[in-house]
């Protein structure tokens, strides 16, 4: 869809949700207020919902150094809510699935794709670490029906919420991701990661029940953080680590030899949210929830940066 036609789409739609012809004017808010000094310097994107692309809604600008816009794809400026995470937020965005009965490309998500690569996300290129976080907001009790097969009583196996995609990813396959997804049957709440394109994934997944980490309708904070120089990975939930295990015992992001070691020296084809292929030609693990403050950093930041900035905005 062009960015004409998405504008227009767009104001048609808050039109119609809110009586509205157009959305109201909002003054400019810097997202550096809204993170602490000590991750400044390694933001590389992020997102806070307030910060629509002049003349298309539909994208949403980038308040981190690279100016990587995001598009929020099939719901455009609609999904930009009037809900705040923290202190100071205006809007969040709102991902949902549209139709389970129909195998069409029409889920709310948000992200950015590219088939050579994003040159904008190149500071995750050939990078010994990455941070995800941000906050979400929950309103579903299980994963949604699988909108791509004949079977009704067909779940996806996980929920997408935000991650940075491989550099040979077909919009699904992640170097850095948040996400809830099935692990030996039981739903958890996982960070799982990717050093090499082509190579295997490695899961941290939480011990704790997802239900209690993420309960429907309350806003969390949420953090994984990914050492790819020495496989570590970790989950923060509202700036405090959470228990968990590693879902495999041996070395798949191969780092027992000799380092440092790093990610493919290849551009991120993008960056996907509430959602696989942020390219929108398949449905994937939809999340009906809310997200405001995405980053996504290049790297691995530590436990009390984790902590500072939860605290920085939740005091």
């Amino acid at each position: 869809m062009s960015r004409a036609r998405r504008a227009a789409v767009s104001l048609l739609a808050i039109g119609a949700l809110t009586g509205a012809s157009a959305p109201p004017a909002q003054a400019d808010r810097s997202l550096s207020h809204d993170v602490h000094p000590a991750l400044r310097a390694h933001l590389v994107a992020a997102y806070d919902f307030d910060h629509p692309v002049p003349g298309d809604p539909a994208l949403e600008r980038d308040q981190g150094r690279s100016g990587t816009e995001i598009e929020l794809i099939n719901g455009g400026a609609a999904m930009r809510v009037p809900d705040r995470a923290y202190r100071g937020s205006r809007n969040a965005v709102q991902t949902r699935q549209v139709d389970p009965a129909v195998a069409g490309n029409d889920d709310w998500k948000a992200g950015t794709w590219s088939a050579s690569g994003v040159r904008t996300l190149r500071p995750f290129s050939a990078t010994a670490g990455t941070t995800v976080m941000g906050w979400f907001k929950l309103n579903m009790d299980s994963p949604l029906p699988n909108s791509t097969t004949a079977d009704p009583g067909d779940r996806y196996n996980a929920i997408g919420l935000a991650g940075v995609l491989t550099g040979d990813s077909d919009g699904h396959g992640v170097r850095a991701l948040l996400e809830l997804i099935d692990v030996d049957g039981e739903l958890r709440l996982v960070a799982l990661g990717r050093r090499l394109d082509g190579g295997n994934s490695q899961t941290f997944a939480a011990t704790r029940d997802w239900r209690e980490l993420l309960p429907v309708g309350e806003w969390v904070h949420l953090a994984a953080t990914f050492d790819f120089d020495t496989g570590a990975l970790a989950l923060y939930r509202d700036g405090e680590p959470v228990d968990g295990f590693y879902t495999r015992a041996d070395d798949p992001w191969l780092v027992s030899g000799p380092g440092p070691h790093v990610t493919t020296a290849s551009d991120p084809r993008g960056i996907k949210i509430g959602g696989s292929f942020p390219q929108d030609t398949v449905e994937r693990n939809p999340c009906d929830c809310r997200m405001d403050g995405l980053m996504f950093l290049d790297s691995v930041v530590s436990a009390n940066d984790v902590r500072r900035q939860y605290r920085h905005l939740a005091r």
